[in-house]
């Protein structure tokens, strides 16, 4: 049975739908069968990051109320080959989630899949409950803001208490990305930096994703950075993915102490 990753945040608009799309990318890259699924039951965007909006005719919806098979829904990546997505409804919204519906559907990814990334709507209404139900690990999207700190720190006390796994008395792997990161305005104390993130969230890190304008130009043209080897993003978002694999990677240097030119030097190591 493959792993469920839940990618989620309190806050919107920190860039879950772009970690789903660059962590699944690259973990297919290396190898594995890799599931995205998009959860944001209404706003869907996953299918944009991807490129795959015009190929979508079923949705995971469908998939539940029995309407077509998940292999019909399921849409296999333009460019990497173990990588599928299964797209969120645009016509129903959150209610539409069962959770006995959900559990059968991920249920069957999991049999077909190594690892199933559930892209998660912002906010803790419904459909954050459903993404984080059954997750074996959630990777938590912060930026260095306080605001969206503070909503990370309450996401983390609501999937320790409502996830399935915590109901059976065990705990979901929670792993942090912060996201955006100027190193720049790290050093002259205009960010806060990753370690003030981490004194107050107090979970393990597994990424530090710093803000690159390639990402917005990916994202117009339906691609991922992390494909791209000349965008630092990219790179770090290959890391995480050789992270949740379970290797050894050194962080990069984000204090902003070598400058832009030392840091951008450094990401190659």
């Amino acid at each position: 049975m493959g792993e469920v990753i839940t990618i989620t945040s309190g806050k919107g608009g920190v860039g879950k739908s772009t970690a789903t799309a660059n962590i699944a990318t690259a973990i297919a890259e290396g190898g594995k069968k890799v599931a995205a699924v998009d959860f944001d039951i209404g706003l869907r965007n996953l299918d944009m990051i991807l490129g795959l909006e015009n190929r979508i005719v079923y949705d995971s919806i469908e998939v539940m109320d029995g309407r077509c098979k998940l292999s019909q829904a399921l849409i296999q990546d333009k460019h990497t080959k173990t990588l599928y997505f299964l797209p969120a409804s645009q016509t129903r919204d959150k209610n539409a989630l069962k959770t006995d519906k959900v559990e059968e559907l991920i249920n069957s990814l999991k049999a077909e899949f190594d690892y199933v990334l559930i892209d998660s709507p912002a906010g803790i209404e419904s459909g954050f409950e459903h993404a984080i139900y059954l997750a074996d690990t959630a990777l938590i999207i912060t930026t260095p803001e306080v605001s969206a700190v503070r909503d990370a720190d309450r996401v983390i006390g609501i999937i320790d208490a409502k996830s399935r796994l915590a109901k059976e008395g065990g705990e979901v792997k929670k792993r942090l990305i912060i996201n955006r990161i100027k190193p720049e305005m790290i050093k002259k104390g205009q960010m806060m930096s990753s370690e003030d993130v981490l004194q107050i969230l107090a979970i393990e890190l597994i990424g530090l994703v710093p803000e690159d304008e390639l990402v917005v130009v990916a994202t117009n043209m339906g691609e991922v950075v992390a494909k791209n080897p000349k965008s630092v993003s990219g790179e770090a978002y290959r890391r995480i993915a050789r992270r949740v694999l379970g290797e050894a990677v050194e962080f990069m240097d984000m204090s902003g102490e070598k400058g832009l030119g030392g840091f951008i030097k450094g990401l190659f190591k």
